[in-house]
Order: structure tokens, then C-alpha cells, then sequence
């Protein structure tokens, strides 16, 4: 009996889902964010239709990516054949808070996924509430070091870089909504801050 008590607890502590996403019907609105990492990364946005729920859709999955001190010279975005999470660049690299905001939601999730293998949802998540109304929700995080009601600034660290929940590989989502109307925003990213990031260097290098 204890168990299933246990059990429903756990249950009642997981978040449901997010609102439904309202796309507009025209223009779709911007917002600008801070780089997420302290290296570079690159991204792959979910286009129009393709995600429903606000803060996924119009999101982007952003990678760090290494290897260019290497050999060969090209961007990759694991070491050795990428079965195991150490073998990524971004696998435990801090996530910055893109913009400043107080913390709206958090949910950390304890599971490691195996590379290759898609976890079940939810991933580890905060949501950073922003002065203007938008919420700006970062997923598949792990190692949570904000709590909800604390004021942060871009660049703030946030927890580290996981593979959890709906994930094949570390790496960090990133969405944007509207609050007040849950009308998902168009991430682009300051290419000024982008500017101050560093390459990805091997520890000892």
C-alpha cells in the first residue's frame, strides 16, 4: 500500500501539459534571447505545424558543437561514435537563462536517457516569466539550480545540459510564448552576445 502512495505522489508532482499554442495568423512575432551556452552552439528549429503546445512550437533544439581543433577541422557535434551522453560536447555544460525574467515553473528529471534511445515525457524544464508577458520555457535540462519566484538575469545559470524526457541526445530546447494570449514567439538570438562565446576546447588544450 505504501507504494502505490509513493506512486500517486510522484504522479501528483508531474506537470501536466502546457496550453495549446494559438498561431497567428499573420506576422509571426519575435523575441531576441542571450546565448544559452558559454560555447557555440547551433540549432534546429520545429517549423510552423509541427509542435502544438505552447513553448514547443516555433522552438528551436540547440547543440554544442566541437571538434573544429581537430583533424579535420569540421563542426561535429560528438566525440568518438556518440553512444554514450559523454561522448557530446554539450553533455554537463551549464545552460544560461536567455533573458531576464523571474522563474515561473521548474521540473527536474532525474532520468538519463541513452543516446539513440527516445525517453518518455516530461523533460526537465524551467520557464522564465519576462517583464513584458512572454514565458521562455528551456527543456531536458538537468541538475536544476533556480527555484520558482527567483529573479534572474541573462546569463544566470540555470542547471546543466541533459537528455531527458521526449530526447535522443543532450541538448536544450528552447520556446517562447505570449502569456496573456499563448501565441508562440519566433526565436532569434543577439549576435552581439553570441560574439562573446568560445569554441569548444578539450579540457587540457
Amino acid at each position: 500500500m505504501e507504494m502505490w502512495f509513493m506512486l500517486a505522489a510522484l504522479l501528483a508532482a508531474m506537470p501536466g501539459p502546457p496550453p495549446k499554442a494559438v498561431m497567428p495568423k499573420g506576422e509571426i512575432e519575435q523575441i531576441t534571447l542571450a546565448p544559452m551556452f558559454r560555447y557555440r552552439f547551433m540549432c534546429s528549429e520545429h517549423p510552423v505545424g509541427e509542435l502544438d503546445y505552447a513553448g514547443d512550437a516555433l522552438g528551436t533544439d540547440c547543440l554544442v558543437f566541437g571538434g573544429m581543433d581537430g583533424d579535420s577541422g569540421f563542426a561535429r557535434l560528438y566525440r568518438r561514435d556518440g553512444h554514450a551522453n559523454a561522448d557530446w560536447y554539450g553533455w554537463h555544460a551549464e545552460v544560461l537563462a536567455p533573458v531576464d525574467g523571474v522563474i515561473a515553473f521548474v521540473y527536474d528529471n532525474p532520468r538519463v536517457n541513452t543516446p539513440g534511445t527516445l525517453g518518455p515525457p516530461p523533460a526537465g524544464t524551467v520557464r522564465i516569466r519576462t517583464p513584458d508577458g512572454a514565458i521562455v520555457t528551456m527543456g531536458h535540462l538537468a541538475e536544476l539550480r533556480v527555484h520558482v519566484g527567483e529573479t534572474v538575469e541573462a546569463g544566470h545559470v540555470l542547471g546543466v545540459d541533459g537528455n531527458n524526457g521526449n530526447a535522443r541526445a543532450p541538448h536544450i530546447h528552447v520556446g517562447a510564448y505570449r502569456e496573456a494570449d499563448n501565441t508562440p514567439l519566433q526565436i532569434r538570438w543577439d549576435l552581439r552576445a553570441l560574439a562573446r562565446t568560445q569554441p569548444f576546447r578539450e579540457s587540457g588544450d
